[in-house]
């Protein structure tokens, strides 16, 4: 049983899967937290869409902040072109993981990046070792490994049971992004 007095220990969540709510799910833990007070940054690998809601939304409200150092549309963008911005968005989230000003660090498709071949699981675990006991540390994306998945505290895997896409219905503005 805790009391108020105590420091709340971070745990370290994934969201991994091949179905959809995996950003959301951690979106959504992001607005909680920030409700309770909790200060609440999102670093996001493999996006770079500014349009998207949840960068719309904190432009407008201000509640936490996303860092998207992807200026490109990593979609279209090559291996090569999403390198050097993937190392570069990985050294940000291990001097911000390891500074300890946020009470919540959401790591945004990480597991995209490592699908991709643009950082590699040792870098991972290396970074979740390097988290401040008081940070809660959220990991999303498909694919999430093994190494990973055991030394988690929660891990939460989103099953694509039926999905419009396969009847090509294309993503949709303020659903899907």
């Amino acid at each position: 049983m805790s009391t108020s007095q105590e420091k709340p220990k971070g745990l370290v969540q994934v969201y991994t899967g091949e179905g959809k709510g995996k950003t959301t799910a951690a979106l959504g833990l992001a607005l909680r937290a920030v409700g309770q007070g909790m200060k609440v940054i999102v670093i996001q690998f493999i996006k770079g869409d500014s349009g998207c809601g949840e960068h719309l939304f904190v432009q407008k409200h201000h509640p936490f902040e996303i860092v998207c150092l992807n200026k490109g549309d990593s979609f279209t963008q090559t291996a090569a072109e999403l390198r050097p911005v993937t190392e570069q968005t990985l050294a940000f989230a291990e001097i911000t993981l390891k500074k300890g000003e946020y009470d919540m660090v959401i790591l945004d498709e990480i597991f995209i990046a490592l699908g991709k071949g643009l950082i590699t699981t040792p870098q991972i675990v290396a970074l979740m070792a390097k988290k401040p006991a008081k940070v809660e540390l959220v990991l999303t994306g498909r694919g999430a490994p093994r190494e990973v998945i055991e030394r988690a505290d929660l891990v939460t895997e989103m099953v694509a049971v039926k999905h419009p896409f396969t009847r090509g219905i294309r993503a949709r503005r303020g659903i899907e992004y």
